[in-house]
């Protein structure tokens, strides 16, 4: 074929000459990736970068009795995974910690927050919480699901 039958757009560039590796983990792989779309996302969307936001709860023994780890972009407030020591489960401490994360997102002018939780995990106590399920992802091992849900912050609150 020639060029005037297939021609090369601006976005469609020759691909240089270069090798391809699958392997395991790999910290300075994941590093430039998470750098390099930072960058684009925040060119794309004036947003900036995402800035991490934590939750911890200590025992007076120092153990951990459970965590949120979540990030703040533009005004959405995404939650990455939220834990609790098994035999502090049903004790109140996930909705302590969600309920501390979702305040502190509207203290950073946050609007949303958006979380997955897969349906052998917790999506009914994010729907307790005032989630709504914008979809789910089908095909998870075991014949569950991934549950995206979302939920608008209170005007009041922010």
């Amino acid at each position: 074929m020639t060029t005037e039958e297939h021609p090369v757009g601006p976005a469609q560039q020759p691909p240089v000459p270069a090798s391809l590796e699958v392997g395991g983990k790999d910290d300075a792989l994941e590093q430039r990736l998470d750098d390099e779309l930072t960058a684009f996302n925040a060119e794309a969307t004036g947003a900036g970068a995402p800035i991490p936001l934590s939750v911890r709860v200590t025992d007076t023994a120092g153990e951990l009795v459970g965590g949120l780890t979540a990030w703040v972009w533009g005004s959405c407030c995404a939650v990455d995974m939220l834990w609790v020591r098994a035999d502090q489960r049903h004790a109140g401490w996930g909705s302590k910690l969600l309920k501390a994360t979702e305040e502190e997102a509207v203290r950073r002018g946050c609007a949303e927050m958006i979380v997955s939780s897969f349906t052998f995990q917790a999506p009914d106590f994010y729907r307790g919480h005032g989630y709504r399920e914008t979809g789910r992802t089908e095909g998870i091992p075991g014949g569950h699901q991934d549950v995206h849900l979302h939920k608008v912050l209170r005007a009041s609150d922010r």
